[in-house]
């Protein structure tokens, strides 16, 4: 016996035959939406913007990764105005008695506020404020490097399939098998050779530019398989099969179809990528590979203030601070931005 439909039982009238009654299950009482004045729907982008919003953590850390972004552009700014001053040596803040210490309270006054360097007696805020520059522009060029071609890479394979996907799969493979810190810190001083043979500034630009290709080199296979298995679902799509029908080559469908469907794990593994990179850049210059002092990075400045972690604390806790605060600030950033672009999310 076949069910009937709860609308359709005798006695009940139908939504149609009731005034004011709308498709929706409104009360029959609410007045209907003013004449000639459309319902306007929200994008996605709206929607997670409004995700976003509610999300106060996440607000607050966006807010500490904006201003380390902006003092990585101010900071060297500052420093040509003379307002920084982090390579001058100040021998009279350094007590020669105590092996070359800062004097009383780490060398903390007015103008030097985080005291001063052991030994040269440089000031301690102005190298951290320009190591967050140095360490932030690595971090973020190797980031971009890595989102770029980890995106055409994984667009490529994942459009592509067959031979071309098999073969960009084995060469994914063979590079996340070597062991990266082990080659990156072996192979350090040919390649700097190399790129200064190119006309690269030896120092800090050639180690520089080392650090970033190298990064990019083992964290961009990781991200093409991830956007690769994103463009095994959407080539199949519609929209897709519409473009194809309608004479549109690879490229146009590669960017003006799937790239704009892929900008979600694309910004979110961006803002995952650079606070690793910060750490991995730290990592480096306490293992002696990156840029050398007295170039300051957040990396050489924290090496350089191991040693005095108890005689000068203040000297050490600053870099380590200062790193572990921009590490957390994009982390969670990251970790938001993806619970407010996943369409699935129930916060």
């Amino acid at each position: 016996m076949a069910m009937e439909h709860p609308t359709t039982r005798v006695g009940l009238p139908s939504a149609s035959l009731i005034p004011g009654a709308g498709l929706d299950g409104g009360d029959p009482s609410t007045p209907p939406p003013p004449a000639g004045k459309d319902v306007q729907g929200r994008t996605p982008w709206q929607l997670a913007w409004r995700r976003l919003r509610r999300d106060k953590a996440t607000m607050v850390m966006g807010g500490v990764a904006a201003l380390a972004v902006l003092i990585a552009i101010l900071a060297p700014l500052l420093t040509a105005w003379g307002v920084l001053d982090p390579y001058d040596f100040h021998p009279e803040l350094i007590d020669g008695a105590t092996g070359g210490l800062p004097n009383a309270a780490g060398g903390v006054s007015r103008a030097h506020p985080f005291g001063v360097e052991p030994q040269t007696g440089r000031d301690v805020f102005s190298r951290v404020m320009l190591g967050v520059s140095f360490s932030l522009t690595i971090a973020l060029s190797a980031s971009l490097l890595t989102i770029i071609v980890g995106t055409i890479i994984g667009i490529i394979s994942g459009f592509a399939g067959g031979a071309i996907d098999f073969w960009i799969s084995r060469i994914i493979d063979m590079i996340l098998s070597f062991p990266q810190t082990l080659m990156l810190i072996a192979l350090s001083a040919m390649f700097v050779g190399v790129l200064v043979s190119f006309g690269v500034p030896d120092g800090a630009p050639a180690n520089g530019l080392y650090i970033i290709l190298f990064l990019s080199l083992f964290q961009w296979p990781a991200f093409a398989r991830i956007v690769r298995g994103q463009v095994l679902s959407l080539r199949e799509r519609e929209f897709v099969e519409a473009a194809r029908s309608l004479g549109a080559r690879n490229p146009r469908i590669w960017f003006r179809e799937l790239l704009p469907n892929l900008w979600a794990p694309v910004l979110v593994y961006f803002s995952l990528y650079l606070p690793q990179f910060v750490s991995a850049e730290a990592a480096l210059s306490f293992l002696g590979v990156g840029i050398k002092p007295p170039t300051p990075t957040l990396g050489n400045v924290l090496t350089s203030s191991v040693v005095y972690s108890t005689a000068a604390p203040l000297f050490f806790f600053t870099p380590a601070a200062t790193i572990a605060i921009i590490v957390l600030a994009f982390n969670l950033l990251g970790d938001g931005l993806r619970d407010a672009l996943d369409p699935r999310a129930s916060r």
